[in-house]
């Protein structure tokens, strides 16, 4: 979701940065690259690493929701080009599919509906107890849809996420955000969603 459907890791940046603030130390784009795609726990753990004015995990974690949802709900979530329109074709086609996201569900539910962005399934951090890069997120999300993970095809912005869907077995399709992703097997690089379609999407599967 973030990164690749909505833009909103400047939302992350602010908001981390904002509680960073509050632990009493600097934020910068090296340390959100490091957290790209990964878990609230990962978040938390990391920025009480940096902090020089500790704070409880549960406190720090509220204090990031609190800060992302802020912003949803300000309308500053941006869908990314060519996500509406390929989420369209997909569901008019009549194709199983689903989202699959570390974020948390209130956030994600947020985003959603701040983007009337809809999803059949939606597979959140709070879903699983092994979040990217471990595969289970994308292995529940096959499971609920009953697909086989071998013909989905996982469309991802960040390493973590390409590492979680390619060890649940399914094809990768990555349109790269922060971080520079390279192409392999069972890999297709592109630089938007606007150069994809559901065409693309089953020559892959198939």
């Amino acid at each position: 979701m973030d990164g690749l459907l909505v833009d909103t890791e400047p939302l992350w940046f602010e908001t981390e940065g904002e509680v960073m603030a509050r632990l009493g130390a600097a934020w910068s784009k090296e340390d959100q690259e490091r957290l790209l795609g990964g878990s609230m726990d990962n978040t938390v753990g990391y920025l009480l690493s940096k902090a020089t004015r500790p704070a409880p995990p549960a406190e720090v974690a509220r204090w990031i929701t609190d800060g992302m949802l802020k912003r949803a709900a300000e309308g500053r979530v941006i869908v990314r080009p060519g996500a509406r329109e390929l989420l369209e074709e997909i569901a008019a086609a009549g194709v199983p599919y689903a989202l699959v996201t570390g974020s948390q569900r209130p956030f994600t539910e947020a985003v959603l509906a701040s983007t009337a962005l809809g999803f059949p399934v939606t597979v959140t951090g709070d879903d699983v107890t092994r979040t990217k890069p471990d595969p289970e997120p994308y292995l529940l999300a096959a499971k609920l849809l009953d697909a086989d993970p071998g013909h989905c095809v996982a469309l991802e912005d960040s390493p973590s996420g390409v590492a979680s869907a390619t060890a649940a077995g399914c094809h990768v399709i990555a349109v790269p955000s922060l971080l520079p992703i390279p192409q392999a097997a069972r890999r297709l690089v592109v630089p938007s969603l606007s150069d994809l379609s559901l065409a693309t999407l089953r020559a892959i599967a198939a």
